[in-house]
């Protein structure tokens, strides 16, 4: 068996990127950017006023003037007037307007005294070029770039899209992917269980993770532990689909068909077993046509953390998604953990008055014990070389989405 490290390893290197597409700018949030961003002019354009009041100039005031003529009224939006020569020309100016040529400060309407037609400014303010002015290209100079490609896209990103005119995006496809939830004991949701049977929870676990990360074309199946059943649904999701998941009948019962099945349809096993609890029988391929196949155990807890720990982080490697930074968390107890296995601990979450981020072991009863999850915010990975972890012991974290 291999290290989760080690794992994680052979499955991005055997994945193929997903393709390219075109993006409507107003359907783009939640996709991944495969171009970049750049500024298609100085942003800001020109220089704009930050504060209702008077633009002016800083020279004049320099030079003792404190009574200044207003000659016009510069609003948001409007073309922008120009100052006179006179020194003791002003303009009244609209926040988020252009400030008039000739002027290079502005006095905010809190610090003026008006009259007919002019305005007395304090001699005791500190005026400068500059003052309450958002110079031009001070944010960013046309032709740089502001978002890099492999950012998946949130408000922000789409503002500056729109605030550069870009009206289409180039974004990673977002791919069909199969859930295939394995095994006669299984029965739909709204059934009545028989003793001897369960209802289903792993495939809407899964397709409820998928979409909460971005991968929302995803459909769920069914399948019993026949060969026959196997083989049929095998050839129809191989065949449509760009990710194929399935969960339960990869171990080594007498009824897991699942991985022979799988090779016979020329799916290429890249592992089979990981060294880790939950999660042990994990088994990722690639097909023919270079379809991703994992196949989860049928633990409902084990699922999920593969989940999170493979399958996420390999789809986002397909879209193009720039890698995500490492996050840790301390153990806010002691943890003993036995077995010769990496151990992907469920933990809750809490901040230290220290600022550090702590991580309270909730281990849980078995594998099978999905409800035990409801409390817990994702898991550390603890290596196999310690067995006794004190609090204080820092671990990668991986958070549920």
């Amino acid at each position: 068996m291999v290290t989760p490290a080690e794992a994680q390893r052979l499955i991005w290197e055997n994945l193929a990127p997903w393709p390219r597409e075109e993006c409507p700018l107003a359907l783009a949030h939640g996709r991944v950017l495969q171009m970049l961003l750049k500024a298609d002019r100085d942003l800001p354009p020109f220089d704009r006023v930050t504060m209702d009041g008077y633009a002016l100039r800083s020279s004049a005031f320099a030079s003792g003037v404190r009574t200044f003529q207003v000659e016009g009224v510069q609003a948001a939006g409007a073309v922008p007037q120009t100052l006179s020569a006179s020194p003791q020309a002003c303009v009244e100016v609209m926040t988020g307007s252009v400030l008039p040529p000739g002027a290079d400060c502005v006095v905010p309407y809190e610090d003026v005294t008006r009259t007919e037609g002019t305005i007395g400014v304090a001699a005791a303010l500190d005026l400068k070029p500059g003052t309450f002015v958002h110079g031009r290209g001070s944010d960013h100079r046309a032709g740089e770039t502001i978002v890099p490609s492999g950012t998946r896209l949130s408000g922000r990103e789409i503002a500056v899209a729109a605030a550069c005119g870009f009206t289409t995006l180039t974004v990673s496809r977002i791919p069909q992917v199969a859930v295939v939830a394995t095994g006669d004991e299984l029965v739909e949701v709204e059934a009545e269980p028989e003793p001897h049977q369960i209802r289903r929870s792993n495939d809407y676990a899964l397709r409820a993770a998928l979409m909460a990360a971005g991968y929302t074309r995803t459909e769920r199946f069914h399948l019993r532990d026949l060969r026959v059943d196997i083989q049929e649904l095998l050839r129809q999701v191989l065949g449509h689909f760009d990710a194929v998941l399935f969960t339960g009948g990869v171990s080594k019962g007498q009824f897991d068909f699942l991985p022979s099945e799988l090779e016979k349809q020329n799916v290429r096993r890249v592992l089979q077993g990981v060294a880790q609890r939950p999660g042990r029988p994990f088994w990722f391929g690639v097909s023919a046509r270079s379809v991703p196949v994992f196949a989860l155990p049928g633990n409902p807890a084990s699922a999920y953390t593969c989940l999170h720990r493979y399958v996420l982080p390999a789809f986002d490697r397909c879209s193009g998604l720039a890698p995500r930074r490492p996050e840790f968390a301390a153990l806010a107890s002691p943890f003993r953990f036995r077995p010769a296995l990496a151990c992907l601990l469920p933990v809750r979450l809490s901040s230290a008055p220290d600022a550090r981020l702590l991580a309270e072991p909730v281990p849980g009863n078995t594998s099978g014990d999905f409800a035990g999850l409801v409390e817990t915010d994702g898991f550390v990975e603890l290596p196999v070389a310690v067995q006794d972890f004190p609090a204080g012991y820092v671990a990668p974290l991986y958070r549920w989405v």
